[in-house]
């Protein structure tokens, strides 16, 4: 469907669709980790990256979550103040630190994946099954020439 000036919709444009499907399906998800570990969105970004990928740098999570420095320098600061993530020295390069989990780090990330894993769960039951497939097939084929 082209639009034009004359007939664009904002509740058809695919941008402020996807946008909007987004919010609704992480802010209830949202609410889990921020009432059981006080957490906020950028703070759940960096700990899944780290227990996910394992040690990576502020730099590395930035490139993969798509979040500016800022944002996940501070949710660094605030994951390491509670002993969820550990720093240290960049062996090649001492202008960065690797990060990584702690045990308790590790502990939280394995409670909220689970809980992730039935999020996602609940979400692709109210789609149904084979829509579920197709959703993300096409999300995936949408997203693939950003991705590289």
């Amino acid at each position: 469907m082209r639009m034009t000036g004359d007939d664009f919709s904002l509740g058809d444009f695919l941008p402020y669709l996807l946008n909007q499907a987004a919010e609704a399906a992480s802010q209830s998800f949202a609410a889990i980790y921020k009432a059981r570990y006080g957490m906020g969105r950028t703070e759940w970004r960096v700990l899944v990256h780290l227990g996910f990928v394992g040690e990576m740098t502020a730099r590395d999570i930035c490139e993969r979550t798509r979040e500016h420095k800022t944002r996940v320098s501070r949710a660094v600061t605030r994951l390491e103040a509670a002993g969820r993530l550990i720093r240290r020295a960049h062996a090649q390069d001492r202008r960065q630190e690797l990060l990584s989990l702690t045990m308790t780090g590790r502990a939280v990330y394995a409670d909220l994946s689970a809980e992730a894993v039935r999020h996602d769960q609940a979400l692709a039951e109210q789609i149904g099954a084979q829509d579920i497939v197709r959703l993300k097939a096409l999300l995936a084929r949408l997203f693939a020439p950003i991705r590289g």
